[in-house]
């Protein structure tokens, strides 16, 4: 797993801000969908981002394809932001 790796890695949660502010995973830092074109400039491409939504596949898949298509290493977090939450740290 790339985080037990310490690889470098960003995770964008591409939901609404109201959906980021209500929950989000720690670290994450939060660009739209509808946003994620304008700021393609501002993300690094030394970086495994990871697109995170709600419930996973849908915006976030629709956001690590457009960042793969514009050369990234980008991939979407299956379960989203909703199951991560869930998780618990034993």
């Amino acid at each position: 797993m790339a985080l037990q790796r310490n690889k470098k890695i960003q995770i964008i949660d591409v939901r609404s801000k109201e959906e980021f502010e209500y929950a989000h995973i720690p670290n994450a830092i939060n660009i739209s969908l509808t946003d994620l074109r304008e700021s393609i400039q501002n993300l690094n491409k030394d970086f495994q981002i990871i697109i995170a939504c709600g419930k996973g596949g849908g915006r976030s898949a629709d956001g690590a394809k457009f960042l793969k298509e514009n050369g990234f290493n980008a991939s979407w977090l299956c379960g989203g932001t909703n199951k991560w939450m869930e998780i618990e740290v034993v």
